[in-house]
């Protein structure tokens, strides 16, 4: 339940100019939900339509759950509290416009290949520091969690950060007019959605579409990716003002070295030559480097970046990203890393090294690995070279899933190959019985390979 006191963030004739709809009956909205399964009490429900569903079916449930009214597109009762709009996607999107032209919030908008949700999470707890500050809850990235999320937006915010996703070129053009950022932040260029891109170079013109709904802002980018001069010619066709950060000396925000200790990262770096340090608590280079993004944009927004370090030190990987939990195994405890919400080449890199910094010096790194999907026609071998890495880590066994980790599978070193399996649901039922005390095990796989069963089965099984 909503607290009483929490803000009213559309009543019935601000949702009406906003929309051009026409309100029946007089409301006030504390939330805005898009799922009657989770709509809260004084919820502005939105019953949009998917190709398996019609939000209109669950209207009466929303209101009766607590919803104070419901976006529809057609009455369906002349006495229920509803905001009647002629297309109900586009009436939530013109809901988020109007959220976006009334705040005086500094509006952030995050992209890149992969860090997204980290990036934004870090954010949110260091701009907190400074005020309030609101971000997209979970992944609702697309086009209709960048509206849901602005519509949601409280007025009393000071600043907002948004994480911008797409598959395909295009969607990121329409969702930055609509966010208008004053600082994006794209965190990296990397080998995913090939499935959609004729190469990584279309990826970055993709990514760099964030830049058309600015005006007098500041990109921030990463130094060190290949992908770097073309981003940065993109914002400058754009007359926005660069920052860096990276492991390059010309970096704005440098990474100096990084150390991984008990699952947590010592950084040591420099800001336009100054040096500094602090902890996060997540280990991996990638999350350091994330967090030098961080501070890049803190230090945009004329802050003192120093002061908000003790809050960013506090930031840990979000469910499904990185997650560890001590579960029971044969003869004692073991270690399991859930970062089971997606991948790609880079994030399954960066997930052996969190692997190998976590591992227990008397016991064994072990990968559960689902296939890695939307890489295109060179994803066979895109699994492949994966075992180059698992080698060079020190990886101790992996079991895989999937077709395409097939081609894994069989790069491996014969002692290094676990088991492989059709699907996670296969793999969840003999895993456990090869667990043992002291092994700490990553699980990873593409969102559609549904990784979380194996992550369940271990959590709840042993």
């Amino acid at each position: 339940m909503k607290e009483k006191m929490k803000e009213i963030l559309w009543n019935s004739d601000e949702a009406e100019i906003a929309t051009r709809g026409k309100a029946q009956g007089n409301w006030e909205a504390l939330g805005v939900s898009i799922d009657s399964r989770t709509v809260e009490e004084g919820d502005l429900f939105i019953a949009l339509k998917g190709e398996n569903f019609d939000g209109h079916d669950f209207v009466k449930s929303a209101l009766k759950k607590g919803a104070v009214a419901a976006m529809v597109s057609k009455n369906i009762g002349k006495n229920l509290p509803l905001l009647i709009v002629p297309d109900v996607a586009e009436g939530l999107w013109n809901l988020g416009a109007a959220s976006r032209k009334k705040t005086r919030a500094k509006i952030i908008g995050v992209t890149g290949s992969v860090g997204k949700t980290g990036t934004k999470e870090m954010l949110k707890l260091a701009l907190a520091a400074f005020g309030e500050t609101y971000a997209t809850a979970g992944n609702l990235n697309n086009h209709f969690g960048a509206p849901l999320s602005l519509a949601r937006m409280p007025k009393t915010a000071k600043y907002g950060v948004f994480e911008l996703g797409m598959n395909h070129a295009g969607e990121i053009a329409r969702l930055t007019n609509l966010i208008k950022p004053d600082i994006a932040v794209i965190t990296t260029i990397e080998a995913v959605h090939l499935e959609f891109f004729a190469d990584v170079s279309a990826i970055a013109d993709a990514k760099s579409e964030v830049f058309l709904g600015m005006t007098n802002g500041v990109a921030v980018l990463n130094v060190d990716n290949a992908s770097f001069q073309r981003l940065k010619k993109h914002a400058e066709k754009r007359d926005l003002k660069i920052e860096t950060f990276g492991v390059a000396a010309a970096a704005d925000f440098r990474l100096i070295t990084y150390e991984n200790i008990a699952g947590r990262i010592h950084v040591e770096a420099s800001a336009k030559g100054k040096k500094f340090a602090y902890d996060l608590q997540a280990p991996g280079k990638h999350s350091a480097l994330n967090s030098l993004g961080v501070l890049a944009v803190v230090n945009a927004l004329a802050k003192d970046f120093h002061a908000c370090l003790k809050n960013l030190s506090e930031y840990s990987p979000a469910k499904g990203r990185g997650q560890v939990f001590k579960i029971t195994a044969k003869g004692g405890k073991a270690l399991l890393i859930d970062d089971s919400y997606n991948a790609s080449p880079a994030s399954m890199r960066a997930a052996f090294e969190v692997l190998m910094a976590r591992k227990s010096p008397d016991g064994r790194a072990i990968a559960l690995l689902g296939d890695m999907r939307e890489l295109g026609k060179n994803s066979p071998s895109l699994h492949s070279a994966l075992a180059e890495d698992i080698v060079a880590r020190g990886v101790d066994l992996v079991f895989t899933c999937g077709e395409l980790m097939a081609n894994l599978y069989e790069a491996l070193p014969k002692q290094k190959r676990g088991g492989h399996y059709a699907d996670s649901v296969k793999m969840a039922e003999k895993i456990t019985a090869e667990i043992r005390s002291r092994d700490t095990i990553l699980v990873k796989g593409s969102n559609g390979m549904k990784m979380i069963k194996v992550v369940e089965k271990l959590k709840n099984a042993l």
